[in-house]
């Protein structure tokens, strides 16, 4: 049996989503926040985390403290997360600054969650750090745009076609990154 956690899509749409899918009777829909999710330690074997980690994982204390403790020992880590292929020791570039500066005018959109976008680098120091996890593979996925684009050029993409027009200097990213639990479970 799978679970899958949404704070931004209702249990009971996600079940449709399964239902269309043929997964319904694999798949739980769980509508949690991500400090509150509702398992026991070690439940399961992996956890995955697509387009949303970074908004809760960046807090030092989330990884060891509540999304390691879900897995069990030997279990796997993954996530997907929009990022950077470098670190801004300056301040984020000017396209990318006047981008969040104008999201902040327009009160909509999604511009101060860049401030939670990180290096693959950074990713990996974040997780090993806390000893818990051998990463396996911490990379920037190839061909961003391309895959960001179709997405960023629908109805749905707030503000994210104007995201990818400010980078003018090619420093966005989507960050993979994959890890084992270490430990014996007890």
């Amino acid at each position: 049996m799978h679970s899958v956690n949404d704070l931004w899509i209702s249990a009971t749409d996600n079940l449709r989503r399964f239902e269309d899918a043929g997964v319904a009777d694999r798949v739980f829909p769980i509508y949690a926040e991500a400090h509150a999710l509702p398992y026991a330690n070690n439940f399961f074997d992996a956890a995955v985390s697509i387009d949303s980690y970074h908004y809760y994982g960046t807090d030092e204390t989330y990884f060891p403290c509540v999304y390691a403790k879900l897995v069990k020992p030997g279990g796997q880590f993954g996530i997907v997360c929009p990022g950077y292929t470098k670190e801004f020791e300056k301040g984020h570039p000017e396209g990318i600054l006047r981008f969040i500066a104008h999201q902040q005018e327009k009160e909509e959109g999604w511009g101060e969650d860049m401030l939670t976008f990180h290096s693959a680098a950074w990713w990996k120091r974040h997780w090993d750090k806390t000893g818990l996890v051998d990463i396996t593979a911490c990379y920037d996925i190839p061909n961003v745009r391309q895959i960001w684009e179709p997405w960023a050029n629908g109805e749905q993409s707030m503000s994210d076609d104007e995201f990818l027009k400010a980078d003018t200097e090619n420093d966005v990213a989507l960050i993979a990154m994959a890890a084992i639990k270490k430990g014996v479970l007890s």
